[in-house]
C-alpha cells in the first residue's frame, strides 16, 4: 500500500484545522501557504473531505473550513480512506497461498490499527512541549 499525496496533503489540512479548532474558519490559503503546498490541490481534497462530515466549509470573507468533529473523534483512518479508498495490501489475496494470505492479512490489519487508533488530536499534539532529540552515536 502506498499512500499518495491525496492522502499525505488531506492530513495536512486536517492536521491545521485540528490545531486551530475553536479559532473560526481557516481558509486553504493560509494551509497551501504555511505548508508550501498547491492551493488548487488542496481545494480538489477539501470536497470529498467535506462530502464525507470531517469538515466543513463557511462562506464570506473570513469564511474558510472547520473540523465538523471533535480532533479525538477523527481518526488518521477516516481522512486516509476518504481520499486514498479502502487500505488494502495486495490485489487478489485470495489467490495466495494460506501462508502468505495470512501474512498480508496481520500487515493490512496492523496497518489499520494504527491509522485507526490515531486521532487527530494526537497528531496536533505531536512534539509539543517537548523538543525533538536527534539521535547521538558514540564510536
Amino acid at each position: 500500500m502506498k499512500i499518495s499525496t491525496k492522502g499525505r496533503y488531506g492530513l495536512t489540512i486536517m492536521i491545521d484545522l485540528a490545531k486551530k479548532h475553536g479559532e473560526g474558519p481557516t481558509s486553504l490559503k493560509s494551509i497551501a501557504k504555511d505548508n508550501d503546498l498547491s492551493e488548487h490541490y488542496l481545494e480538489q481534497l477539501a470536497s470529498p473531505l467535506r462530502n464525507a462530515g470531517l469538515i466543513k466549509s463557511i462562506r464570506g470573507a473570513y469564511g474558510g473550513y472547520i473540523l465538523a468533529k471533535d480532533a479525538k473523534d477523527i481518526t488518521a483512518g477516516d481522512v486516509v480512506r476518504v481520499l486514498e479508498g479502502p487500505i488494502t495490501l495486495v490485489e487478489g489475496i485470495e489467490d495466495e497461498p494460506p501462508a502468505q494470505q495470512e501474512l498480508w492479512g496481520r500487515i493490512r490489519d496492523a496497518i489499520k490499527e494504527v491509522l485507526d487508533k490515531t486521532t487527530l488530536e494526537d497528531l496536533k499534539n505531536y512534539g509539543d512541549g517537548e523538543k525533538q532529540q536527534a539521535y547521538m552515536f558514540y564510536i
